[in-house]
């Protein structure tokens, strides 16, 4: 994770001060890049708790093709319990969206709904997903294997517009790498948490392909430090890093579909302590 150690130090001694829509005001860098190879080990940040279970939850969310935030605490908790809460469940109380939240827990057409139901003109829905991991077994040569959560007719219809708008998938040598592109990086919560869940996803995706994981190249844009962030992130920079840990996945699952939380397993995470700070929203 020295990349991502390295981006943080970065984006804190070189960005610029600006105002953000939240009114914290961020320090912010436009155009970065990380790559993290599949190899050896899994790229989960050592220097802080990674909420692993938070990770591995919301992406079998995304996948399942759900909006429904009690949906997510389900899978999360084992329970739709309204105590029970989740990393979405500001945005889904938020003022600005209860009053366009068409049941509780409603998030509106985010990500699991773009990947899984766009919209065509025609009315006709586009499992965008599925349409990937097809042309990654038929067709790998294919420059066309792009998931796209960016919809710009739909963004009023969304509690929260995509940070992570795009990904594309490349296969060479038996191996299966995915770039994605954020257009928002919160560079202290957000991003190691993004790292993990994309990372896990090739990862899921190429067992069910049949290819090896190879790489996850992190396209960040707006990459930032929000003001009041700047001490846990500091905090942070002074820890040593322990080895990365490695990921474990269920050998029988050959559908994407399939996962449960059951089949992902993180093994030999050591990290420091947790350390806390509030999200923006």
């Amino acid at each position: 994770m020295k990349q991502y150690l390295d981006a943080l130090r970065y984006v804190l001694d070189n960005g610029t001060d600006r105002k953000d829509r939240t009114g914290v005001g961020t320090r912010a860098v436009f155009g970065m890049q990380m790559r993290f190879d599949m190899e050896d080990s899994f790229p989960a940040v050592t220097t802080k708790k990674l909420p692993w279970k938070s990770v591995a939850s919301e992406l079998l969310w995304f996948i399942e093709g759900s909006n429904d935030e009690r949906r997510l605490a389900e899978i999360l908790h084992s329970t739709r319990d309204e105590s029970k809460k989740t990393i979405w469940t500001a945005n889904a109380q938020a003022d600005y969206w209860k009053q366009n939240a068409k049941f509780q827990g409603d998030l509106g057409r985010i990500y699991g709904i773009q990947w899984r139901k766009w919209k065509s003109p025609d009315g006709k829905e586009i499992d965008q997903l599925a349409n990937a991991i097809k042309l990654i077994k038929e067709n790998p040569t294919s420059r066309r294997i792009i998931v796209n959560a960016w919809n710009p007719g739909e963004i009023e219809q969304m509690a929260l517009p995509p940070c992570h708008t795009f990904f594309q998938f490349f296969v060479a040598n038996d191996k299966l790498s995915l770039q994605m592109y954020q257009r928002s990086c919160d560079m202290f919560l957000g991003v190691p948490f993004n790292i993990a869940s994309y990372s896990l996803f090739l990862n899921m995706v190429a067992q069910v392909t049949n290819l090896k994981p190879g790489e996850f190249v992190h396209t960040l844009a707006d990459a930032h430090i929000y003001h009041n962030h700047f001490d846990q992130v500091k905090e942070q920079l002074s820890r040593k890093p322990f080895p990365l840990p490695n990921l474990k996945l269920n050998p029988d699952i050959k559908n994407i579909d399939d996962f449960k939380m059951e089949d992902i397993e993180l093994v030999n995470y050591q990290f420091h302590p947790t350390i806390k700070a509030q999200m923006a929203v």
